[in-house]
């Protein structure tokens, strides 16, 4: 006697209820994606809620301390020198370093960055901190994990998902962003209503930090990644050639990103309007929220119009948002349009993230992805340093048009020089 449907259908269910923790994993994760890769996420997502909440928190305890914003701007830029130092340390060694080491190694440097701050109060022992350290001044990930991270996440999905898979890795990050952003809020609300000084809780925020490496870490202790064979930043072979451009053309968008770093906008809208922390902190949060929002977009986009137009089409009008928010004599205008900037600017991190990827083989995307970042690294570190002199110079947002203007030109010139170098899976869609 032959089974009917309805218990085949019945099986497969109590199959399924046997394993209650992958039922939602298709709904999180293209279905493609490893465990590994869903840890990589997951510690993406720890570590964006720890960024989000000392890069609010940062300007306006540097301020209380009595720093200028020349002097905010120079830390900030050491921040980000020492992470591209550090992304260059492991472009170099390349094949010669463990994955899971390193990612362990950046947990106690992330440890002992928060303590470092939070112990500190003289300048130039912060600058050192700063240097040697994994804070994150900016709303993305500039530390050394993301290179490894990179191309750890692109050898584990298909390459049809990979896309998808990065949309949700910079999903997490953003989403967990924008409630640290919310959460710098609560030193405030805690000072008045305990009466005590400000800068002694935002201290707390640093403490925080710290301990936050210590979640991280347990993530990243159950992975197990075979290391490829050594090879080095030569190991790009024919693709060397594609990635020095692309990696010369994102240096440019992230030298115009770094004169608006997460806590010098926040430096500019507490110098223009006079705004609160608390209310900066909610700001960033609608932002963050917003971008967050986009990431799953990006991935819809990217199969429809392909990958270097969904980066292309999505940065021009949040650049221009930005320039104009510069402009505006009102707090509500100003803020009306960087969060309609946000909406937009951060559509284009999945895909090209996932472009590099996609436009090297294999053995050499560890060296693709520290080729590329190494360069956005350094030219992010620079333009704060001049973007603090521009906002001690003026309250208007010149940062603002700096930035904005050089992240068009860096659009205009990425569709010409790439627009018809197309992904095998876009070709063959």
């Amino acid at each position: 006697m032959e089974e009917s449907p309805s218990a085949d259908l019945s099986a497969g269910e109590i199959a399924q209820a046997a394993k209650p923790l992958t039922l939602p994993l298709p709904m999180l994760f293209p279905p493609s994606a490893t465990p590994e890769a869903r840890r990589l996420v997951a510690a993406r997502t720890v570590r964006g809620f720890a960024d989000g909440l000392v890069s609010i928190t940062l300007a306006s305890y540097l301020h209380g301390l009595g720093f200028s914003a020349f002097e905010i701007g120079a830390i900030v830029t050491t921040t980000l020198v020492g992470s591209a130092a550090m992304t260059l340390w492991i472009g170099v060694r390349g094949g010669r370093i463990n994955p899971r080491s390193t990612l362990i190694f950046g947990t106690a440097l992330m440890a002992m960055t928060g303590l470092g701050f939070a112990t500190f109060t003289s300048f130039w022992p912060l600058m050192v901190v700063g240097f040697l350290g994994t804070l994150n001044p900016s709303a993305g990930d500039v530390s050394l994990f993301l290179p490894i991270e990179q191309s750890l996440l692109s050898e584990r999905v298909s390459n049809s998902e990979r896309t998808s898979l990065f949309a949700r890795y910079t999903l997490g990050g953003s989403f967990a962003g924008a409630l640290g952003a919310l959460a710098a809020a609560l030193p405030g609300f805690i000072s008045r209503g305990f009466d005590v000084d400000l800068g002694e809780v935002q201290r707390g925020v640093f403490v925080l930090y710290a301990l936050t490496a210590l979640v991280v870490v347990t993530i990243y202790l159950p992975l197990r990644i075979t290391p490829r064979p050594a090879t080095e930043l030569g190991g790009l072979g024919k693709s060397r050639s594609v990635v020095f451009k692309l990696s010369a053309l994102f240096s440019l968008d992230s030298f115009g990103g770094g004169f608006v770093v997460q806590s010098l906008l926040a430096l500019w809208l507490f110098k223009r309007f006079d705004l609160s922390v608390e209310v900066t902190g909610t700001v960033f949060f609608v932002a963050g929220m917003l971008s967050a929002g986009s990431q799953l977009v990006s991935p819809v986009l990217a199969r429809r119009i392909g990958l270097v137009r969904t980066m292309v089409f999505t940065h021009l009008p949040a650049n221009a948002c930005l320039i104009l928010a510069a402009l505006m004599p009102t707090a509500p205008l100003a803020i009306a349009l960087l969060l309609a900037r946000m909406a937009l600017s951060q559509m284009d991190v999945p895909a090209r993230q996932s472009y590099v990827m996609s436009v090297v083989p294999p053995e050499a995307r560890a060296a693709a992805a520290s080729v590329t970042n190494v360069p956005r690294s350094l030219a992010a570190a620079f333009s704060p340093l001049l973007s603090g002199a521009l906002l001690g110079a003026a309250t208007i947002g010149l940062p603002l048009i700096a930035g904005g203007s050089c992240k068009i030109i860096y659009d205009l010139l990425l569709l010409r020089q790439f627009g018809e170098l197309r992904p095998e899976e876009e070709r063959t869609a």
